[in-house]
């Protein structure tokens, strides 16, 4: 008989825990028991699941004994207060906050890219930043056979990496504009509708945001290459799910578009989208919903005779976060490391 496994979301209510839930059930995770886990204002909640409805708990530091996975989808200061216990009762964190991600004993994993790492865990499991994954997963293919000197990124984040608050006030702005007014903003410093924020979290030494810091040593962490010169830029977009992002790579060696459309072709969790004098690339709107990292608009970079320029989409819910998660457990199944 298949082992099955106890399994806790914490942050159940929020929006990747939802993703997450969902995500649990179309990939027919083998569930012994499902615990949700949530704050005081969400405790006591029926979330459907299947055919049933499951209660959310109390997030508490006894909360863990029995769980055999725990996964966290909750802000960082909670996962560093709580994750300590879950690995104290015996299970594995599997952490998609910033909390735990550039620890050294911690694996920052993304399957397709460094899944061995997670043999080397201690109880904690880092996934990546949203924005990181995607990037990461599309130059990764590549870099193996011919290994990135440098790459510089620009990124186009969708609102539902902020939450559900900032959904929700998205849709509000737009409403009002169209209506002739001004819409309100709490969740970011300016209207989000109609309108582009190059400020994504807080800001860091030489006026970088602590997004730009995440991508870059995120990318330098999962692809094992600490010295690898990395630049970004994180901008805001006013899209409701799907991060995308344009890169210039430099690679070591020259490298033609065809190549890199043949290798990103046999990757895996990579679909190319290119073909764009048929006006075919990967869009937001379409890749929302979906589990692959889409690439496209892959081309000579003319400024550079080893560069490569590309455009990448995923689905920032689900490859950015909950999927990847979700792949991190059941690649732990099949690593027979649980």
């Amino acid at each position: 008989m298949a082992k099955s496994y106890n399994v806790a979301v914490t942050g159940a209510t929020g929006i990747v825990g939802k993703e997450l839930l969902q995500i649990l059930q179309t990939r027919h995770f083998p569930l012994r028991s499902l615990k949700l886990l949530a704050s005081p204002r969400s405790a006591g909640k029926r979330i459907p699941f299947g055919e049933q409805e499951i209660e959310v708990e109390l997030l508490s530091h006894d909360a863990f004994e029995g769980c055999d996975i725990v996964f966290n989808a909750v802000p960082d200061e909670i996962s560093r207060e709580y994750s300590p216990s879950a690995v104290k009762a015996g299970a594995i964190v599997i952490d998609k906050t910033n909390a735990w991600r550039m620890e050294p004993d911690v694996p920052l994993v993304i399957p397709e890219v460094n899944g061995d790492d997670i043999a080397g865990h201690k109880g904690i499991i880092a996934t990546p930043n949203c924005a990181t994954t995607p990037v990461v997963m599309a130059l990764w293919p590549v870099h193996r056979l011919n290994p990135v000197k440098r790459f510089v990124a620009a990124t186009y984040q969708s609102v539902s990496g902020t939450g559900g608050a900032a959904v929700d006030e998205l849709e509000a702005n737009t409403r009002a504009i169209q209506a002739g007014g001004r819409g309100t903003h709490s969740a970011y410093p300016h209207e989000i509708a109609f309108n582009l924020i190059p400020e994504i979290g807080s800001w860091k030494d030489e006026d970088y945001s602590s997004e730009e810091v995440k991508l870059v040593n995120e990318s330098r962490k999962i692809m094992h290459a600490p010295e690898l010169a990395i630049s970004a830029t994180c901008v805001r977009v006013p899209t409701f799910v799907s991060h995308a992002a344009a890169v210039w790579a430099e690679f070591s060696n020259p490298i033609t578009p065809d190549e890199v459309r043949d290798i990103l072709s046999r990757a895996p969790g990579v679909v190319v989208q290119d073909d764009p004098r048929a006006h075919v690339y990967p869009r937001p709107l379409e890749a929302a919903g979906t589990d692959p990292v889409y690439v496209g608009r892959i081309r000579r970079d003319t400024s550079h005779p080893n560069g490569i320029a590309l455009w990448t989409v995923g689905d920032n819910l689900r490859k950015g976060a909950a999927l990847n998660a979700l792949q991190i457990a059941e690649e732990l199944i099949a690593r027979h490391l649980i």
